[in-house]
C-alpha cells in the first residue's frame, strides 16, 4: 500500500483540497471586508522539512513568498527561541522574514503526529492597518521599514492551545482597527487548526510511511513535469526590461531579467535592475520568486500541483541592495503590489519572446490600491484594470490580473462599515489596446467621503507609459486619479499620492486597459 499510485493521488489531492478548506475557515471568520469579502489571503501545508507540499489557488504575489517566509520564519524561531512545539502558533509580519510586505500577517502551525513533527500548517492575511503614517498602512512617502506600521518578528500568537493574549494586544494597540486586528487573528487560527485537522487524518487513516511517501512522489511528479513544460520552451537566452513609474511618474524603476532556458531548467538573472529607492517601491526577495513562479506556471502548465517540486528546476539570481532584493530597512509596503506586477510583466515578456503564442499582450499592470481611513477606521481594495488581449481572444474587461487574484469590495460593505458612497462603477470604454484582439477596458471607481475628514493614498502605475502591446497590437490607455469637490470642479492626482479628503469630495480612479495582440487590419479580414 505504501507505493500504490492511487493511494498516493487520494493523498495528494485530500492535502490540496485541505489547503482551500483552510482558506474557507479564513473568510468565514474574517472580521474586516479585505478579507472576508476580497478574500485577500493564502493558505498552504508544509512538510516537517518545511517543503511546500500544498497550496491553495489564492494570492500570486503569495505564491512564492509564502515556502521563502516559513523557510526564513523557522531559521530565526530555532536561532531565538530554540525550535517549536506542540500546541504552539507564530506569527510574524517582518517582510525580511516572510517575504512580502507589514500588512501581510504570517500565522504559522507546527503540526505534531505521534510526538514527532509531522509538518506545518501556514497563512498569510492582508490587515487592512497595521500602524503607520497613513491609514492602510501603505504610504508613498516612508523613507524605511520602521515609518509602514508595525513590524514583528516571530512571536507565539498560541501556547499550549490558548491565545496568548499578549501577543494580540500588541497588534489591537498598533492599528487603528483594532476589533478588526484580533478577529482577523482569530480568523487565521481557525485556518491553521483547519489544515492541522485534515493532514492528521490522513496521517491517522493511513500511517505517517504510506503519507510521506506520498508527498514525496508528489514533490518529485511536480518536478517532473515542471522540467517537461519548460523543455517544451525550447532551449535558449531572453532578455527584457521594463520600468516602473516613481512618485514623480516618471518610469525610471528598471526591471532588468536574462531568462535562461536550458534542457528543462530555467534562470533568472537580474543584473541590471535599478538599486533600491527610499521610498515603498522596493521588492523584498519573496515577493520577486512570486512573480516568477506565477509566470512560469501561467505559460507552461497551471495544472501541475503547486508545491516545491516546480521550485526545483528554478535558479534565481538578484543582486543584494537592488529594488528587487532590498537590504533592510527599505521601505517595501507598495513593492508586494506594484513592484511584484511589473515584475511579472517583465517574466511573461521574456517568456513571450521564446513562446509568443502562449503569452497575451501586458495588461493594465498595476493593483490601482487605495487606501482611505480616519482615527478609527481604515479602507484598503485593489481595483481590477483591463487584461491584456490574448493570442486567441480578446482581453477581459475591469479584472484583477497577474499577482492579484481578490474580488472587489461590493458596494453594500462599503457603504454599511465606512463613511463612504460609491457613485460610479463601471467599465472605462475604449481604454484597452486596439488589435488583432482587443485588450480589456478599464475600470472607473468613484468613492465620496459622506462626512468628516479623513486621509486618502493612492498607488498606482502605468499613469504615465501605457500597457504595450504585443506582435503590432496597440497600448492600453493609462490609468488616472481625479478629485472631484462638491462644488464638481476637478483636479488630476499623481498616481503615487497621499492627502487629507474633506466630507463631500469624490476621488475616481480609472485603471489601465490592456495592450491590443496583432495587427488591427487582421481583425477587419478576420470580420
Amino acid at each position: 500500500m505504501k507505493h500504490d499510485p492511487i493511494v498516493a493521488e487520494v493523498i495528494a489531492g485530500s492535502l490540496t483540497y485541505a489547503s482551500e478548506e483552510m482558506g474557507i475557515a479564513v473568510r468565514n471568520a474574517a472580521y474586516s471586508p479585505n478579507i472576508k469579502e476580497r478574500l485577500d489571503h493564502s493558505c498552504a501545508l508544509f512538510d516537517a522539512n518545511g517543503r511546500l507540499i500544498a497550496q491553495a489557488e489564492h494570492i500570486p504575489v503569495h505564491l512564492g513568498s509564502l515556502p521563502w517566509g516559513l523557510t526564513q520564519t523557522l531559521a530565526a524561531i530555532r536561532a531565538t527561541y530554540g525550535g517549536v512545539a506542540p500546541g504552539e502558533m507564530w506569527v510574524v509580519n517582518d517582510p525580511y522574514l516572510s517575504g512580502t510586505h507589514l500588512n501581510d500577517v504570517t500565522v504559522i502551525r507546527p503540526i505534531f503526529f505521534g510526538g514527532a513533527l509531522a509538518g506545518f500548517a501556514a497563512n498569510k492575511a492582508h490587515h487592512a492597518d497595521v500602524g503607520g503614517s497613513v491609514p492602510g498602512s501603505i504610504s508613498t512617502d516612508a523613507t524605511d521599514l520602521f515609518a509602514e506600521g508595525l513590524v514583528v518578528p516571530p512571536m507565539r500568537l498560541m501556547s499550549d492551545d490558548e491565545v496568548v493574549p499578549q501577543t494580540v494586544e500588541v497588534f489591537r494597540a498598533n492599528s487603528r482597527t483594532p476589533d478588526a486586528r484580533s478577529g482577523d487573528l482569530r480568523a487565521q487560527i481557525a485556518g491553521n487548526v483547519t489544515g492541522e485537522r485534515r493532514l492528521l487524518e490522513l496521517y491517522e487513516r493511513y500511517g505517517a510511511p504510506v503519507v510521506e511517501a506520498a508527498v514525496e512522489r508528489s514533490l518529485d511528479a511536480s518536478e517532473a513535469r515542471m522540467r517537461a513544460a519548460i523543455r517544451l520552451l525550447g532551449n535558449g537566452t531572453f532578455d527584457a526590461s521594463d520600468a516602473l513609474e516613481d512618485p514623480t511618474g516618471a518610469p525610471v524603476l528598471t526591471i532588468a531579467l536574462r531568462m535562461t532556458l536550458d534542457d528543462g531548467a530555467a534562470s533568472f538573472d537580474y543584473r541590471g535592475t535599478c538599486d533600491q529607492v527610499p521610498y515603498p517601491l522596493n521588492a523584498v526577495y519573496g515577493v520577486t520568486l512570486s512573480a516568477i513562479f506565477y509566470a512560469l506556471r501561467a505559460v507552461t502548465d497551471p495544472t501541475i500541483p503547486m508545491n516545491e517540486g516546480c521550485f526545483r528546476p528554478v535558479d534565481v539570481f538578484v543582486p543584494e541592495g537592488t529594488l528587487l532584493n532590498p537590504l533592510r530597512p527599505a521601505p517595501v509596503g507598495g513593492g508586494n503590489v506594484e513592484t511584484s506586477t511589473r515584475n511579472a510583466d517583465v517574466v511573461l515578456q521574456a517568456l513571450a519572446l521564446a513562446a509568443p503564442e502562449r503569452v497575451p499582450a501586458n495588461s493594465g499592470g498595476t493593483m490601482s490600491n487605495v487606501m482611505l481611513g480616519g482615527d478609527d477606521w481604515a479602507f484598503y481594495e485593489t481595483n481590477g484594470c483591463g487584461m491584456g488581449a490574448r493570442p486567441d481572444e480578446d482581453g477581459l474587461d475591469g479584472i484583477q490580473c497577474h499577482m492579484t487574484n481578490t474580488l472587489n469590495t461590493p458596494i453594500e460593505a462599503i457603504e454599511r462599515d465606512y463613511p463612504l458612497l460609491v457613485t460610479r462603477y463601471e467599465f472605462a470604454p475604449d481604454t484597452g489596446g486596439g488589435g488583432r484582439y482587443r485588450g480589456g477596458d478599464g475600470l472607473v471607481r468613484g468613492l465620496c467621503l459622506t462626512h468628516g475628514v479623513a486621509h486618502a493614498t493612492l498607488l498606482a502605475d502605468r499613469h504615465t507609459v501605457p500597457p504595450p502591446g504585443a506582435q503590432g497590437g496597440g497600448s492600453g490607455a493609462c490609468g488616472s486619479h481625479t478629485l472631484v469637490r462638491g462644488d464638481g470642479t476637478r483636479e488630476i492626482l499623481p498616481g503615487k499620492c497621499s492627502r487629507i479628503w474633506h466630507a463631500g469630495e469624490t476621488i475616481e480612479i480609472q485603471t489601465p486597459g490592456g495592450g491590443g495582440y496583432g495587427l488591427a487590419e487582421r481583425r477587419l479580414a478576420d470580420a
